[in-house]
């Protein structure tokens, strides 16, 4: 560290998507750039505990399980028993190599990563302790904070044992628990108890709210609850809070406050998360935070004072890694050039990697009806697909909602396999200006057969034929 400069034109702290985006967009803006990162390794909670190993998890269990469905594989093999041990070696080295290609990133456009916990000393200054408990300050112009989030502990609950975990640490597991108990129904509980569920472990999900991801669009809510319910055989249990939680030498019972008793193996705890702003010395500067840990800043992501930014979890809404990146993409381009296109982080597509997977963007039925926007509903449900039925992948189906007189486009909600990937085809779209964001492209383009991107088309018709 003795050989590294004092001052740079930005400090950008947190090396995960929001702090990544920051600094490279930065460094190829010509700004000398120093990332500080309080893990010894390149790549954030994203990397190392959240986006990248739990969607490695994921695509594992989907392979596991559509091997275990194959109408072939189930006939000539016998079916794989998978250890904890097989799923975390090849996680971990997913993990590896996306470090790998980030600390390639930092190195190739000329950003220090300094290793260390970063503290304000004053609004130009931050000091740096790193594992050995030496310290450091460095100054700089201009400053992004990106130290992302992490799970929420209530007091009550003791996370000090290996039958109670969270998101960042449910992949540290030794051995497979044969029931997991899951509490909170977000984006996390439902991925986690999906997989687990293919994985052949019985589940319980616990909502705290009358129905799966409120936020999404209701028919698409209900989809994934009947197909996790019906299809997967996962226990759901809305409406419910916790009263307490009991951890025993053969398993976790949670007291919920209606009076149910759950027993499980393990406790997932996935019921919100807490911004990383402790310990940073923010309050002293006069910088906002809430009472979950997030910054408060403006449109550009500017704090209270406007040379410090603050982009990704940090911030709370929408939390997401795809997000987080644009943000820090938009912080440093508004460092560098005083301004930034707002379309930049407009529409941002939401991505939910359950079984099938859910892909959502735009307005849901219930917000266009609230806004008395005129719209039309189109459908192409996947077991109608060639592709579908080739593939086997028929629970699902793509909705397009639509303007009825100038069938511009105004959601788009995808429920199925490959749902991420699909709903960018529609998102391409849907963001040209009009006249050409409207449903007449999909009736009009030849689409290769079978795909499952002819679900456009069809859903188009579908909802054309209804005006």
């Amino acid at each position: 560290m003795d050989t590294l400069k004092s001052h740079f034109d930005v400090i950008v702290i947190g090396s995960g998507p929001g702090g990544e985006g920051a600094s490279i967009k930065l460094a190829k803006a010509g700004k000398s750039v120093a990332i500080v990162e309080s893990h010894t390794l390149v790549g954030g909670g994203c990397t190392h505990w959240g986006t990248i190993p739990s969607k490695a998890l994921i695509h594992l269990v989907r392979q596991y399980s559509e091997q275990r469905k194959s109408r072939l594989f189930s006939r000539v093999c016998q079916p794989v028993k998978l250890s904890a041990d097989d799923l975390i070696a090849v996680v971990d080295d997913v993990v590896s190599q996306q470090v790998r290609d980030r600390e390639g990133f930092y190195g190739r456009n000329g950003v220090e990563v300094i290793v260390g916990h970063a503290r304000f000393v004053d609004g130009r200054t931050v000091e740096v302790a790193d594992n050995s408990g030496s310290r450091r300050q460095f100054t700089a112009n201009y400053f992004v904070i990106a130290t992302g989030s992490h799970p929420y502990h209530p007091d009550d609950v003791d996370f000090d044992n290996s039958r109670v975990v969270d998101s960042d640490t449910i992949l540290q597991m030794r051995e497979l628990p044969g029931t997991l108990t899951v509490y909170g129904a977000g984006v996390i509980g439902c991925e986690y108890a999906s997989a687990f569920k293919d994985l052949g472990v019985k589940v319980n999900l616990v909502n705290t709210r009358e129905r799966l991801l409120e936020y999404l669009d209701e028919e698409i809510s209900n989809a994934l609850s009947y197909h996790m319910r019906d299809e997967q055989g996962i226990v759901i249990r809305q409406n419910e809070e916790y009263e307490r939680v009991e951890v025993h030498e053969q398993g976790v019972v949670l007291h919920l406050a209606t009076g149910k008793i759950i027993k499980s193996d393990m406790l997932l705890w996935a019921n919100g998360r807490t911004g990383n702003s402790a310990g940073m010395g923010l309050e002293e500067l006069g910088i906002g935070i809430d009472h979950r840990g997030n910054v408060s800043v403006n449109e550009a992501y500017q704090t209270a004072l406007p040379h410090i930014y603050a982009v990704g979890d940090i911030v709370g809404f929408p939390n997401l890694a795809s997000a987080a990146y644009d943000q820090g993409r938009f912080a440093g381009t508004h460092i560098a050039d005083g301004f930034c296109d707002e379309r930049l982080v407009r529409d941002i597509p939401t991505g939910i990697y359950t079984s099938p997977e859910i892909s959502c963007l735009g307005g849901t039925e219930s917000e266009l009806t609230q806004k008395r926007i005129p719209y039309e509903v189109g459908h192409s449900f996947f077991r109608s697909l060639a592709r579908g039925q080739i593939t086997d992948h028929k629970a699902g189906m793509l909705k397009l909602l639509f303007h009825r007189e100038t069938l511009e486009i105004l959601g788009i909600h995808c429920f199925g396999h490959n749902a991420a990937e699909i709903l960018h085809i529609g998102q391409a779209i849907m963001t040209q200006p009009a006249p050409h964001n409207t449903i007449k492209y999909f009736i009009n383009t030849t689409f290769n057969y079978p795909t499952m991107a002819e679900a456009y088309r069809v859903a188009a018709l579908n909802g054309y034929n209804r005006l």
